[in-house]
């Protein structure tokens, strides 16, 4: 902090407190927003707002001023007669970009037609030491607006737009699931096992109960525990954490939500889910159609489905119903010269090798919202199987944009099955498959005091968001992105 710039704001500071003005005063009492208060009539006294000085522009006898906060702007008028000469030159001598002020006065009309508050007192409420950026040039470095999210958010309104849209979606979901009577629960982020999904976990230290512990990857063993004691409809929306690559489609802390209901089955959650989107588009962006790589898309249209065999099928060449094996179907993948560009694709199980062929191959192609279903069960560790082709699960995803924004299944509710297969994973972990899932005998041990049938789902917040929004980058839907330490 010790530029010209700053030197000048805190010599302007010193003044105002020897001139026994409080320059971080404890309060200011608006009556109006600034998004609502440019929408007033003309005539409209009393009117009183706040927030932070974005532009000046300087006249002889009068001062336009822009005052902003994330959700709207304001242009003020200081006006040398109105308010007098000292008050004036007040201002002018005190107040710089950046700072923030509490004014009251009555709205009217500009000649160029902006809504206009025309200034009868002013308060001074806060001084900003450093300078803004450029409001012109905006922040060009990405890795600033990350670890500098304030500045981004005062300077950018792409991101303000997007993380506000993230807030009224949230707002959305909560409002869409407690319609349908589903309770909002909370689960624990510490574990014992990282189970729930396919992931590595990120593993941490309990001091006082001398243990190694996991931050969960999925809220699911725990959500299924609570239909086990008598929940029927829940969802929880859950920071989870996995310790993956760095991807453009990938964090390693997200919100996931995730809720799951008794006596239903994949079928009535893929209702749902689409019923919830619609309400989301409509609710967050005001319509059922947006813009997608330059392509409109009507989400209200009827959404393609696709079995994932066919799917890979139609995109590959390759059968992998001919394949029960993981190797030969390796082999396969090298004779069709299919590159995965993966390091251990040696040591991954049928379902993890498939799980990235179909990534890689056939995931970036889908544009338009689709149900992908029928998903091999070595993929699907806690998914029911189907009962006309047990090697199947009784799952869907939805893609949209070549990204999975919704995961669901009609969920295992037999223990002995679920102790199976679970096994299996281990084996797989033991042998090297790092994201295969590991033993949980605690959960196993819930499941024996019997489950009903269940139909879950989950998605990220992020995720959804991203594609929403059509952004790059999924740190772009996050407020604050882990970034690296300087």
């Amino acid at each position: 902090m010790s530029n010209e710039q700053t030197s000048l704001r805190l010599e302007k500071l010193e003044t105002l407190r020897s001139q026994g003005i409080p320059v971080y005063p404890e309060r200011f009492s608006a009556n109006y927003e600034l998004a609502e208060a440019s929408l007033l009539e003309d005539g409209i006294s009393d009117v009183r707002v706040a927030g932070r000085i974005r532009g000046i522009r300087n006249f002889s006898k009068f001062t336009f001023i822009t005052i902003s906060d994330i959700a709207g702007s304001l242009q003020l008028l200081l006006n040398k007669e109105e308010i007098g000469e000292s008050s004036f030159q007040q201002f002018h001598n005190s107040v710089d970009i950046g700072d923030f002020i509490g004014v009251e006065g009555h709205m009217y009309t500009t000649r160029t037609n902006e809504k206009t508050l025309r200034i009868q007192s002013c308060v001074f409420l806060g001084k900003a030491l450093r300078t803004l950026p450029d409001k012109w040039h905006g922040l060009s470095s990405i890795e600033t607006r990350y670890r500098q999210r304030y500045l981004d958010l005062i300077m950018t309104k792409e991101t303000q737009l997007r993380l506000l849209a993230r807030t009224k979606m949230v707002r959305a979901i909560r409002r869409f699931l407690e319609d349908q009577h589903f309770l909002e629960v909370e689960t624990p982020v510490l574990q014992h096992t990282s189970s729930g999904a396919i992931a590595k976990p990120f593993r941490t230290y309990h001091n006082s109960l001398d243990t190694e512990l996991n931050l969960r990857i999925a809220p699911e063993t725990y959500l299924k525990r609570l239909i086990i004691g008598g929940f029927t409809k829940i969802f929880e929306f859950a920071k989870c954490f996995r310790n993956e690559g760095i991807s453009p489609q990938h964090l390693q802390e997200f919100t996931m939500v995730e809720g799951y209901a008794a006596y239903w089955n994949y079928v009535d959650t893929l209702k749902l889910m689409r019923d919830m989107i619609l309400f989301i588009l409509e609710e967050t962006f005001g319509t059922t159609t947006i813009t997608i790589k330059g392509r409109m898309i009507d989400f209200s249209l009827e959404w393609d489905l696709i079995s994932f065999r066919d799917l890979i099928l139609r995109d590959t060449g390759i059968d992998i119903d001919l394949y029960p094996d993981v190797k030969e179907l390796y082999r396969e993948t090298k004779r069709k010269n299919i590159d995965l560009e993966h390091a251990d694709l040696e040591v991954l199980g049928r379902g993890n090798f498939i799980d990235l062929l179909y990534k890689k191959m056939c995931r970036p192609q889908l544009v338009k919202p689709t149900f992908l279903v029928q998903h091999p069960i070595d993929l699907s560790p806690l998914a029911r199987a189907n009962d006309q082709n047990p090697t199947l699960t009784d799952r869907f995803q939805l893609v949209v944009n070549g990204a999975e924004i919704i995961n669901a299944y009609s969920e295992l509710v037999d223990p002995l099955e679920q102790r199976r297969r679970l096994e299996a994973q281990a084996l797989l972990k033991s042998s090297g498959d790092l994201e295969a899932m590991e033993m949980d005998e605690d959960y196993l041990t819930a499941m024996e005091y019997g489950m009903p049938p269940i139909s879950g789902w989950g998605f990220g917040i992020e995720r959804l968001l991203m594609v929403l929004t059509d952004s790059d980058t999924i740190k772009d839907c996050v407020l604050f992105p882990l970034t690296k330490k300087v």
